[in-house]
């Protein structure tokens, strides 16, 4: 990828005010110890942005940047390059000139081999524009629905060879090797990452087979194939994930690691034994190269303040709130990477370890081996951390060791399933520990859901109608809120392209609540009279602002629709 020198660097921040040079260097320093550039830790810093960055990269380098949420892309001239060989050489060709010229966005205009390439494999002259992360990431969308189509056909195809080999009339160890299963597997796993999908479901009906993929957030029905293939297809997946192939009637977990041209993504597996067969449900967790920062997840400024400030206390309990799939882990992520630091020893102990980071000592339960949350938590104490990051607190010796460590001076992250921040408070009396516990330990609570980002690329504003402002009113009086809201007059949405598969929504983002632990709420917790609805109003005289009010503030900016919100709110 296109970076300006380090030394270079230092000058355009130095001249635009941007920093002072000591707090570049220790940027370089800090890059050394993680491996990676100096320009990489200022935008996980947020001392620059990727806008500010791609604009001193185009004056830099003086080419003129591809900005494709601004173009047409032109698919007949993006399909001239195969979608392998576009991820493979960070390439969009988005257009073409009157003389044959193409326009190709490159995450790196400087490459004289891959620009040669291109010009040999497209057998004409390239004008080269400067990609950004969401310019290749919009060009590689629009492959999506041809993409769909051929994997629809090719999967069909498999199972057709399948059920001719007769495939169902096979041991299980040998049907799982068959060649048609083999390549239907593959099919489904690389279908689903066209898709941008995080689990695949296979349901077994009385005659059929049920797929469905989960794509942000949203259960997709993708296809129905015969059920004679079935029983070969968990098979394989049992396989490959180290499961017993002739255990068909306990639930198993496993998990194998999947890889493609362009990823690798380990898939976890579970297996349940249902009425009609056993249902394999997998779980695609992709490799990233890096924790996302908390503007990457749509968190806003003053959410951001609250939260750096509490966790740079050197002890205490910071608690990241909401239901499965919310998010959570990937926010005590982001977490973790703001304090990595050479002065901090952070150990964890997760369920299981989603993402590797460097310089964390991270440790995966194995219940097993005797590894629990509880008593890995006894073992990490012995470790002198500064900080202590917990998965999730599930039970009461959990949550006991947790406090226990936070009252002696260690920073304890982890997350508990409760539907908003002051819900955690009585959610740690209901684990029995003491108000006046509860009130010594706790820093802040960050409650969060995910909601669908309208896609960028067929994005449409419309007038709210008074019909529709009407129906929305009452929807959010059904919400029972403690202040007024209002409607804008104009809203967003997405009108439905290639590149969002036709749903108006491209990728997702959180909208949160945060509740700082002041000194008057911790007396107040520990209170005779304590109620739930007595914090969430003295909160809202601490400038707390609900999960919903942060929803309005996105669907406001055009980030997301208030469909969405509504939608996750009800939840």
């Amino acid at each position: 990828m296109l970076k300006i020198p380090d030394d270079k660097l230092k000058e355009i921040l130095i001249a635009d005010g941007i920093l002072e040079s000591n707090r570049f260097d220790v940027a370089i320093q800090e890059g050394k110890r993680m491996g990676r550039g100096a320009a990489e830790i200022l935008l996980e810093d947020n001392i620059i942005t990727e806008e500010y960055y791609q604009a001193a990269l185009s004056k830099f380098y003086g080419i003129e940047r591809a900005n494709l949420g601004d173009r047409q892309i032109d698919e007949s001239a993006l399909r001239l390059l195969s979608e392998e060989t576009a991820r493979e050489k960070g390439a969009i060709v988005f257009g073409k000139e009157s003389d044959g010229t193409l326009l190709v966005a490159l995450e790196d205009p400087s490459d004289l081999v891959t620009i040669s390439f291109l010009e040999s494999r497209l057998k004409t002259k390239i004008k080269t524009f400067l990609a950004s992360k969401d310019d290749f990431n919009r060009g590689l969308a629009f492959y999506g629905k041809r993409v769909s189509e051929d994997f629809a056909k090719t999967i069909q195809e498999n199972i057709e060879a399948s059920l001719q080999s007769k495939i169902s009339e096979k041991e299980a160890t040998e049907a799982a090797k068959d060649l048609p299963i083999v390549a239907l597997t593959d099919n489904l796993l690389s279908y689903a990452l066209s898709l941008r999908s995080s689990d695949i479901h296979l349901e077994v009906l009385e005659d059929e087979v049920l797929v469905r993929f989960r794509i942000d957030g949203i259960l997709h029905e993708i296809m129905r194939i015969k059920k004679e293939v079935h029983a070969a297809l968990s098979a394989r997946f049992k396989l490959l994930s180290g499961l017993k192939l002739d255990e068909h009637f306990k639930p198993q977990d496993g998990r194998f690691r999947y890889r493609t041209a362009s990823e690798t993504i380990d898939v976890r597996v579970s297996i349940l034994p249902t009425f009609y067969g056993e249902k394999v449900e997998m779980r695609l967790l992709a490799s990233v190269d890096r924790p996302l920062s908390f503007e990457e997840m749509g968190v806003f400024p003053d959410v951001v303040k609250t939260l750096r400030e509490n966790i740079a206390k050197t002890y205490g309990m910071v608690l990241i709130t909401g239901p499965t799939g919310s998010g959570k882990t990937t926010t005590l992520y982001a977490v973790m990477n703001v304090i990595n630091k050479t002065e901090v020893n952070i150990v964890t102990i997760e369920d299981p370890i989603e993402y590797s980071m460097k310089y964390v000592n991270q440790t995966q339960v194995n219940e097993m081996a005797g590894i629990t949350f509880g008593a890995g938590l006894r073992s990490i104490l012995r470790q002198d951390p500064n900080v202590i990051m917990v998965g999730e607190i599930r039970d009461e010796e959990t949550a006991e060791i947790s406090v226990q460590a936070a009252l002696t001076g260690h920073l304890v992250l982890s997350s508990l399933h409760t539907n908003d921040a002051p819900t955690a408070v009585p959610r740690l009396f209901d684990l029995k520990v003491e108000p006046f516990l509860v009130a010594a330990v706790l820093n802040a609570i960050m409650a969060q859901r995910l909601v669908r980002k309208i896609c960028m690329t067929c994005i449409a504003s419309y007038k709210v109608a008074p019909e529709m402002k009407a129906s929305i009113e009452h929807q959010l009086g059904m919400l029972k809120l403690n202040r007024e809201l209002k409607i804008p007059s104009t809203l967003f949405k997405g009108k439905g392209c290639p590149a969002c598969n036709h749903t108006g929504y491209r990728s997702r983002m959180g909208i949160h609540e945060i509740l700082n632990i002041t000194e008057e709420i911790r007396q107040y917790i520990v209170t005779p009279t304590f109620t739930l609805d007595g914090l969430r109003e003295l909160a809202r005289k601490h400038g707390y602002i609900t999960m919903f009010e942060d929803g309005l503030r996105k669907v406001e900016r055009g980030m997301t629709t208030l469909e969405e919100v509504l939608r996750v709110i009800r939840e």
